[in-house]
């Protein structure tokens, strides 16, 4: 039988946190359309403090390179996303994709693209399916928070 060390079970706990996190945000996100600043940024806070002592205590740098960058990343991407789509992405969607971001690439390079691209996959996914049942159109807002959230678990799941 392998050995649990407190590393693993550190990182389960955090895991657990930010999953609890995040399905607090999927649920808001989904009611209200929002992604509430007074959650992302000390949880965006918080998950660099985190992955810096990560660094420090493991020696590994490779993942809080990761972290960040995916952090820029991820969040770049929504920001001209959000430039572009004339109101479509939110700027409570640019903040949670610098969160997952970091998270993400926290995880490795792989786990950050699938974690990405499964958003906007099942958001589509979503659409398509409420445009077929005539409960949408192209113009109905549809709250993209949820399907970043489950991106992410789905991209750490399967990477």
């Amino acid at each position: 039988m392998p050995s649990v060390s407190v590393y693993d079970i550190v990182v389960t706990v955090v895991h657990l946190g930010l999953a609890g996190i995040g399905i607090w945000l999927l649920a808001i996100d989904a009611r209200t359309h929002r992604l509430p600043n007074r959650i992302v940024l000390p949880t965006l806070g918080a998950s660099l403090v985190l992955a810096c002592a990560d660094a420090l205590v493991t020696q590994r740098t490779g993942a809080l390179i990761g972290a960040l960058a995916g952090m820029l990343i991820l969040g770049a991407l929504y920001a001209v996303l959000r430039g572009t789509s004339g109101g479509g992405i939110g700027g409570g969607d640019v903040k949670l994709a610098a969160l997952i971001g970091l998270v993400l690439g926290w995880h490795g390079w792989q786990v950050l693209v699938i974690g990405a691209a499964s958003a906007f996959v099942l958001g589509a996914l979503y659409a398509l399916a409420l445009m077929a049942l005539r409960r949408a159109n192209r113009s109905t807002r549809i709250a993209f928070g949820p399907w970043m959230i489950i991106g992410a678990v789905l991209g750490i799941a399967v990477g």
